[in-house]
């Protein structure tokens, strides 16, 4: 929207007064009450006021420097002023009309200047700049701009940003900020943007004017905004606008004055919500009583609000996060000790917090917002609502680190719900189009049906909305579990695009196997040395299985089906993709359909912090006394400077269909990268 004052129209009977925000170019109506038999007219104004005449040349120019111009409606008188007025109506403006047989008639204007002037961060500098402007020369039009208006992606991009304030910097309270109506302390600005309001105008000047500031009924549950008067204690700062609160009438000191808001996100961009919101500013005249109050002025400023942004495997670890169960103590060990050596802080949720539920990847996923001025980790609580379900609310949110979530109706939720079926990419381009942060990616089935499982719509509206990093559906409803970390991961590497795919692929592991039997080591078993009751399988007997080989013939084509989607969508070739030895084998689940799951340890769901690797330890065929599915790996992996080690999941996360990345989360390191300098 563009900044717009009224249009004034101009009569002879009697003066016109008019109010002219500085940097507005106000309409001049000079043809609606020209006296009858006029045909031309001409203007002289005070130093302080530019006047413009639009479309038609002059019909003649006088020695003073005046002009005549003729009476048409297709004119247009504009005047736009210079500076404030120090006093009301110390501006004047003549028009003078005249005809061949009409005496000379005078209309004149008094026009006031004020200055009216809404300022945030639109040059996403992390501070708001003061409206400049050249001693003689009027304000560009409107506040700033159009800048403050529109707001625009990319590197060149202008537009104000707004945090969703969904951490909680008062230990006292239960929970996040934004569902409160108070500034709880100065860290609590820290997490909102700032909005300046200047004014300067005559003395009384608002005694017969008011300046409301108001947002879209449609916005107002997206945002609140907070006033500041003088001082800068909590109590100091009210609510202004918000929920249930489209609009406020300002109660403003005529002169010089500046008046501060702090804006907060409610919401963070969704299915319904683009993420825009516009704040505006309208001047009124109050003063005839008889009468309603008349538009004078108005203008806007527009905030996106910030996306939730997800890091991949590629970004630098910071914090760690495992369970504590009843039998899992060398498990934690083992993942203390990969933390300590990455130099991660490493978190155990105990059993009290956990409810003896150990899938910590599975019910969050620790992303992060920003603004220029504010970066903050955002925990995304998954709806799958187990054991877990407090650990993220209770022991993640709090100063500086956010939390939200998104609910599904009872009965809704899916294994495909959880947070291991939710993965992104690193940094890629595909042909022409650059996706800086990467591109999510989520599984679902490959077409709808009875029996099929999708992740829930309101998790797929959420991740597309926040644009950042384009979704892409992979199909996992064919897994037991039904989760992407089944079957892929990203690994960190010093050439080429910086990583690799790693995909789980049957093939590999047959090739393998066929390998290790020709070299004469056919009586090697599978799962030599595991605690549990499971039957050691001879290489021979795996590769003779001809109800196995069927079963992986499967999920290689499942797996073959989202490599190309993979290579399709994050732009791969082949030598971007490592294949890692793995064996599935189906089995009915409770529909009795039949689905696939890990025969042995997945190595693909490994822990990933910078180059050191923490990967399922698989059992493998022991041959020259090391197992060669782990050698097998090692080759792979360590060429590109990566570091494995080998975690015995088995009793405490295989058996119960999971992994080493199903039992640990990580938070990492944002992109150096800022979201708005890209292109969605």
């Amino acid at each position: 929207m563009m900044a717009q004052g009224a249009v004034i129209c101009v009569a002879p009977e009697k003066p016109t007064h008019a109010v002219c925000v500085l940097g507005t170019k106000s309409q001049v109506d000079v043809f609606s009450s020209a006296p009858n038999g006029c045909t031309s007219f001409s203007i002289s104004a005070s130093p302080e006021v530019v006047v413009n005449v639009a479309h038609i040349r002059p019909v003649k120019k006088n020695p003073t420097g005046s002009s005549t111009w003729p009476l048409d409606p297709r004119l247009e008188v504009t005047v736009m002023m210079k500076a404030s007025s120090s006093s009301i109506s110390d501006q004047k403006v003549r028009i003078s009309y005249c005809g061949p047989q009409s005496q000379p008639t005078q209309a004149l204007l008094y026009l006031t200047g004020v200055e009216i002037s809404l300022r945030t961060d639109i040059s996403r500098a992390g501070k708001v700049k003061p409206s400049k402007v050249k001693p003689g020369k009027a304000k560009p039009t409107g506040t700033a701009g159009n800048h403050q208006r529109i707001w625009t992606w990319g590197p060149r991009g202008q537009g104000a940003i707004l945090l969703v304030n969904c951490d909680k910097d008062d230990p006292r309270s239960s929970t996040m900020d934004l569902m409160n109506n108070e500034v709880n302390s100065g860290k609590d600005l820290q997490d909102m943007s700032l909005m300046t309001l200047s004014t300067k105008t005559p003395k009384d000047f608002f005694t017969k004017y008011k300046l409301v500031l108001h947002v879209a009924k449609k916005e107002m549950n997206k945002v609140r905004v907070f006033q500041a008067k003088w001082g800068k204690l909590p109590s100091e700062y009210r609510v202004v606008l918000g929920p249930q609160q489209p609009s406020h009438a300002l109660e403003l000191p005529s002169g010089q004055h500046s008046t501060n808001f702090y804006v907060e996100g409610l919401s963070f961009p969704d299915a319904n919500f683009p993420g825009l919101i516009s704040l505006g500013i309208s001047l009124l005249d109050t003063s005839d009583l008889e009468t309603p109050e008349a538009l004078v002025f108005q203008d806007s400023v527009t905030f996106r609000v910030a996306p939730w942004i997800m890091t991949p495997n590629t970004q630098p670890p910071q914090e760690v996060y495992v369970c504590s169960v009843f039998d899992n103590g060398n498990f934690l060990k083992s993942v203390s000790a990969l933390a300590k050596k990455a130099k991660c802080k490493l978190t155990i949720c105990c059993e009290e917090e956990n409810k003896n539920d150990r899938w910590i990847q599975d019910e969050m996923e620790i992303g992060y917002i920003q603004a220029p001025h504010k970066t903050l980790p955002v925990v995304f609580d998954s709806p799958r609502n187990r054991g877990l379900k407090d650990f993220p609310m209770k022991h993640l949110l709090g100063p500086d680190f956010g939390y939200m979530t998104r609910g599904a109706k009872i009965g809704q939720i899916t294994g495909l719900d959880s947070f291991g079926n939710l993965e992104v990419s690193p940094p890629v381009t595909v042909g022409e189009k650059e996706y800086p942060l990467g591109r999510i990616l989520t599984g679902n089935s490959s077409y709808p049906s009875d029996k099929s499982r999708e992740m829930n719509q309101a998790l797929q509206d959420f991740l597309a909305a926040q644009q950042v990093q384009a979704p892409v559906k992979l199909y996992s409803d064919w897994l037991f579990v039904g989760h992407v970390d089944e079957f892929l991961s990203f690994v960190p590497a010093r050439d080429r695009k910086g990583f690799r795919l790693l995909l789980a692929s049957p093939r590999a592991c047959y090739k393998l196997f066929q390998e290790k039997e020709k070299e004469g080591h056919g009586e090697a078993v599978l799962f030599e040395g595991v605690n549990t009751r499971k039957k050691q399988q001879k290489i021979k007997d795996i590769l003779s299985s001809k109800k196995l080989r069927e079963h992986n013939l499967y999920a290689e084509r499942c797996i073959d089906w989202n490599r190309e989607v993979l290579k399709r969508e994050l732009g791969l070739e082949e030598r971007d993709i490592i294949d890692i030895p793995q064996l599935y084998k189906l089995l009915k689940d409770s529909r009795g359909t039949l689905k696939a799951e890990a025969f042995f340890p997945n190595m693909v769901n490994m822990l990933v912090l910078g180059k050191y690797l923490g990967i399922p330890k698989p059992f493998g065929p022991i041959i020259e006394g090391r197992c060669c599915l782990e050698e097998k790996v090692r080759s792979l992996l360590e060429l590109l400077g990566l570091h494995c080690t080998f975690i015995d999941d088995f009793d405490t996360y295989h058996v119960h269909c999971g992994e080493v990345h199903c039992g640990t989360n990580v938070r990492r390191k944002p992109f150096s990268f800022k979201w708005w300098n890209m292109v969605p």
